[in-house]
């Protein structure tokens, strides 16, 4: 408990947007606000925002703690007049989501470097169907359908190449790379991120393990066999 109350009291206060932003979404989205996935996505678009610069990123346990609190008081159905004055002033804002300085700006090239390095997601294009590394979320939007879709800025690459992205299909925490000494982790049946050579380029794709031959090897090279199924495609490469 006391880890618990030392982590919150180190959490940067939100600003006024900020606060905004965060009741705009609910009232968007409700319940479904509370996904760590989507917590992560939020905390990562408001820490990159132009008005946050300077201060410490937002952790996503932050934003979910502020939407449970939300839900809590929505369910005690407690009208109080400060609660209705908030309303009031969120239902009169209609503000975009943060987004993070233009290509343009005047942001030091040593912080814009360091948020790549940093990058926590990786997302799916849907031009090529491969998985790439996040470098910024820069809007969201709710869909006709009620789905949560996020702009992507790719890390490596200029926003000529930036994609709305589906959240829940299409982003997720970046994919860990294998040691060699790590393949007895990988089973049949489970879901790969697997490097997928083509014409033009190289990428990695989802697959699917559909059959793996061990053999006893050393910590610096595998030699175990895995035969694969591409998710987008069905092609079945060893």
């Amino acid at each position: 408990m006391e880890d618990l109350k030392s982590a919150t009291d180190s959490w940067p206060e939100f600003t006024l947007a900020e606060i905004r932003e965060l009741e705009r979404t609910y009232k968007e989205l409700g319940e479904a606000s509370l996904s760590k996935e989507f917590c992560q996505v939020l905390a990562t678009s408001l820490s990159f925002a132009a008005s946050h610069a300077g201060r410490p990123a937002i952790p996503w346990q932050q934003v979910q703690s502020w939407f449970l609190d939300k839900l809590k008081g929505s369910r005690t159905k407690v009208q109080s007049s400060s609660s209705k004055t908030c309303e009031s002033f969120v239902n009169l804002s209609r503000e975009s989501f943060p987004t993070v300085e233009p290509e343009t700006s005047q942001k030091p090239k040593g912080n814009r470097i360091a948020e790549l390095n940093e990058c926590q997601f990786e997302a799916k294009s849907s031009k090529d169907s491969a998985w790439y590394d996040v470098a910024s979320f820069l809007n969201h939007r709710v869909t006709y359908a009620g789905e949560l879709e996020v702009r992507v800025r790719f890390a490596g690459f200029d926003n000529a190449e930036d994609e709305w992205v589906n959240v829940k299909e299409g982003v997720r925490e970046r994919s860990i790379p294998l040691e060699p000494s790590e393949c007895h982790k990988v089973n049949v049946g489970d879901l790969v991120l697997c490097y997928q050579e083509r014409e033009d380029q190289a990428v990695y794709c989802d697959a699917y393990v559909l059959e793996i031959k061990r053999w006893l090897h050393d910590t610096e090279q595998c030699r175990c066999i895995f035969l694969v199924r591409y998710s987008h495609d069905d092609t079945e490469v060893i």
